[in-house]
């Protein structure tokens, strides 16, 4: 689905988003950051390697903007489905959670992506990662707190993770990732990325459901 600018949902300007989404950054995961942080300066950041660093400032300010689209949502809200192929926000939300947790397998814990997705460790979050009809049916009833804490427990989890590693680690390379040899840097980067693209979806829901 085609990104749709989540500035437009919120009735303010560019520059209240960016205020907005300063002060949220630095409630929502306090211990990625050290005390000379700031939220909209992406580069390296105290207390991780320099390439590691660097994507954490990226990944921290663009799930900011996820929780800033689903800011205030409802449960009814959370619920919602446009039609029946659409997903609900709720489901997308703890798809995000999903994605986090089956690339911590992956680079953490050194399974292959396919292994990692069979794995005992993985299987309460087959359905959210897969979306769509067993997601439509199984994701409903929750409200905010339910899923932003589980993307909060899954985001400090990978922190704590980075903070272990190094950039030789974080730029070795898989020869045998599903599409073509890929380093950590690639594999996380994309997790950014992916919460972008769902980004634009939740706004577009968000929009439709009378928020």
């Amino acid at each position: 689905m085609q990104f749709i600018n989540s500035m437009n949902i919120f009735g303010g300007s560019r520059r209240h988003f960016f205020q907005a989404a300063a002060a949220s950054a630095l409630a929502f995961s306090p211990a990625a950051q050290a005390a000379d942080t700031e939220p909209n300066v992406l580069g390296p950041w105290q207390g991780y390697s320099p390439q590691i660093g660097t994507l954490v400032s990226e990944m921290t300010w663009m799930r900011n903007a996820v929780l800033q689209t689903a800011k205030g949502l409802t449960q009814v809200q959370l619920d919602f489905l446009l039609d029946g192929n659409a997903n609900r926000i709720g489901a997308l939300l703890l798809h995000l959670a999903a994605t986090e947790r089956i690339y911590q397998l992956c680079t953490f814990e050194g399974m292959g992506a396919e292994d990692a997705e069979k794995s005992s460790a993985f299987k309460d979050w087959v359905i959210p990662m897969n979306l769509d009809e067993p997601a439509r049916q199984a994701i409903k009833g929750h409200n905010l707190d339910y899923y932003l804490n589980l993307l909060k427990e899954g985001r400090e989890k990978t922190l704590a993770e980075f903070r272990k590693r190094d950039d030789k680690w974080f730029l070795a390379v898989d020869k045998n990732w599903p599409w073509g040899p890929t380093n950590n840097l690639c594999k996380w980067f994309h997790v950014c990325e992916h919460e972008s693209h769902h980004s634009g979806q939740i706004a577009m829901l968000r929009s439709r459901a009378g928020a």
